[in-house]
């Protein structure tokens, strides 16, 4: 392929890296009460520059027409998301460098409405909803137990957790305690170093991964592989998302469990 071609090709794949806002960790000396709470989607975070469909990294999703045919020409942030528990599926679908059929069972949730002004509310009554564009429902946090029962409520049900974010201020960018996720576990991530092989029915596949942390610490994840994740893991090197509960005596994470490959 000819330089200028080369050019052309890798510049309609990526696009310059949207500013996002960010989520820090809620903590429970943070006053969440009036603010605005809803479910965190375990999807794969999208944002709309009025024209391409961009990640959370610049990369261009290769999305069907049909599939942004009502799509407005303002921007929007949101999360592409199917159903709870699906997140290998939904990063399948929409990775992949050719536009495919799998996207009519993706739909695009909104949080966010860049360009329009007002609080959290009022951006996000600029939307028009399609059978593709959804709007992920808003809940006033009464107290802290009321924010706890919906955690609850919706981790029972298989969600990854709960956003709260302050809906009075004005849309920003960057990362601030004015927007945070809860969650009744920890998530970390870490690099794959070596395969573990499996024992019993998993004999011939993937018994568990060996992953170095940032503080270097090598740990094992068993919990949490499918078994098509067993027999075609993530590669050496790929950076993955895990949880725990807390920690060991001796520091390590505490039933550490496989979410998904970062992407």
């Amino acid at each position: 392929m000819k330089p200028l071609l080369l050019i052309l090709f890798f510049t309609s794949l990526f696009a310059q890296k949207p500013e996002l806002f960010l989520l820090n960790k809620y903590t429970k000396d943070i006053n969440v009460t009036s603010w605005y709470m809803s479910e965190k989607l375990d999807g794969v975070r999208a944002y709309w520059d009025g024209e391409k469909l961009i990640s959370r990294g610049g990369k261009v999703f290769a999305v069907p027409s049909f599939f942004t045919k009502e799509f407005p020409k303002h921007k929007l942030d949101g999360e592409l998301w199917s159903k709870r528990g699906d997140f290998s599926n939904i990063s399948s679908i929409v990775n992949k460098k050719k536009p495919n059929s799998g996207w009519r069972s993706i739909t695009y949730n909104i949080f966010e409405v860049p360009d329009a002004k007002g609080n959290l509310l009022q951006r996000l009554s600029h939307i028009k909803t399609s059978k593709y564009i959804k709007v992920i429902k808003q809940i006033k946090v009464k107290n802290k137990k009321y924010l706890y029962e919906f955690l609850k409520s919706v981790e029972k049900k298989g969600a990854e957790g709960v956003v709260v974010r302050d809906g009075s201020l004005s849309y920003y960018t960057g990362r601030d305690n004015n927007s945070l996720k809860v969650k009744s576990f920890i998530d970390a991530e870490c690099e794959i170093v070596a395969y573990n092989k499996g024992n019993g029915k998993y004999k011939n596949a993937v018994g568990s991964l060996s992953c170095r942390m940032k503080d270097k610490k090598v740990i094992k994840i068993g919990s949490g592989l499918n078994n098509k994740q067993r027999t075609n893991p993530p590669k050496i090197g790929a950076i993955i998302t895990f949880k725990y509960y807390g920690l060991t005596s001796k520091g390590n994470p505490r039933f550490p469990v496989f979410l998904h490959e970062r992407y």
